[in-house]
């Protein structure tokens, strides 16, 4: 940010700040979610797919004859409820997560651009666009992103039961002699994951005037790669959110700083493909280190 701002001052404008803090924080918010479970050993490749479908709910109850209260809480409620059976199936039927999950991301993107046609929903009142809105001067969205962010992570180092996902994700055998359950903590990862689903869609949702009724393009690999470039070793076990939401505010530096440099946007991809390499690379050579250690 130092390096780009002195190239072209405009990059740290407040227009500019506000849009990469506030226009990414639904990512981070989603990736508070993916973090646990990456932490307790799975993964879900759905999260993308889910976000667009809750989206769209909200915007249709949004300019429906329907509280602005009901829009806000019945996709997260449906979100809930989508991730615990997901969970469901991955721990009491045994089936790996990237394959239900991959599963649940045709069906919720088949089933969305089946029903909707990727319509546009417009006319939505103004108080249902909590994104937009200003609390002390600023944006909504990074109030969420800065509050849940620092629950979650105080709450995972503080109480058993967030530190149970670090047990189980890090050696499930050992973690069932310590009393925890991996098929429990499976199914509590994916249910908190959708809440955190829901509460980003609310964030995508709202941002802008209108919502067009599909899934948002690469999303899913951008709240995974949020998680795993924020420290989350994809292998499970170790981690923080406060990681990855700081992953989340460094995809959105980079993608800015292309448009300031004059660099096409594309290689945001690249570079993202790069760090996830890195990032990889060294979490392997640190376990590597830490067996032979013992």
């Amino acid at each position: 940010m130092i390096v780009v701002g002195l190239y072209n001052p405009r990059f740290l404008s407040d227009n500019n700040l506000i849009s990469i803090f506030s226009g990414n924080a639904y990512i981070a918010v989603a990736a508070i979610g993916m973090s646990i479970v990456i932490m307790s050993g799975h993964i879900d490749v759905s999260v993308g797919s889910l976000i667009g479908v809750l989206a769209t709910i909200a915007g249709t109850l949004a300019v429906g004859d329907y509280p602005v209260w009901v829009a806000w809480l019945v996709p997260v409620a449906i979100g809930v409820i989508v991730n615990t059976a997901v969970g469901a199936l991955i721990a009491f039927a045994g089936i790996p997560s990237i394959v239900v999950t991959l599963g649940m991301l045709s069906i919720l993107k088949g089933g969305l651009i089946s029903i909707t046609k990727g319509n546009w929903i417009t006319n939505m009142p103004s108080e249902f666009l909590i994104a937009q809105q200003r609390w002390l001067g600023i944006p909504a969205p990074v109030w969420f992103m800065v509050f849940l962010t620092v629950i979650v992570a105080v709450w995972m180092k503080s109480w058993p039961l967030g530190r149970s996902f670090y047990a189980v994700g890090g050696n499930p055998e050992a973690a069932r002699a310590a009393g925890f359950s991996p098929q429990r903590t499976c199914v509590l990862a994916f249910m908190i994951h959708g809440f955190f689903a829901g509460i980003a869609a609310l964030l995508f949702a709202t941002q802008l005037q209108v919502i067009q009724s599909t899934v948002p393009p690469n999303l899913e690999l951008t709240v995974i790669t949020a998680s795993v470039i924020g420290g989350v070793s994809i292998l499970g076990g170790t981690g923080t959110v406060i990681g990855s939401t700081l992953a989340a505010i460094l995809f959105a530096c980079i993608g800015s700083s292309l448009v300031f440099l004059n660099v096409s946007a594309y290689w945001l991809r690249a570079v993202l493909g790069l760090l996830i390499l890195t990032t990889v690379l060294a979490d392997m050579i640190r376990r590597h280190r830490n067996r032979r250690s013992l």
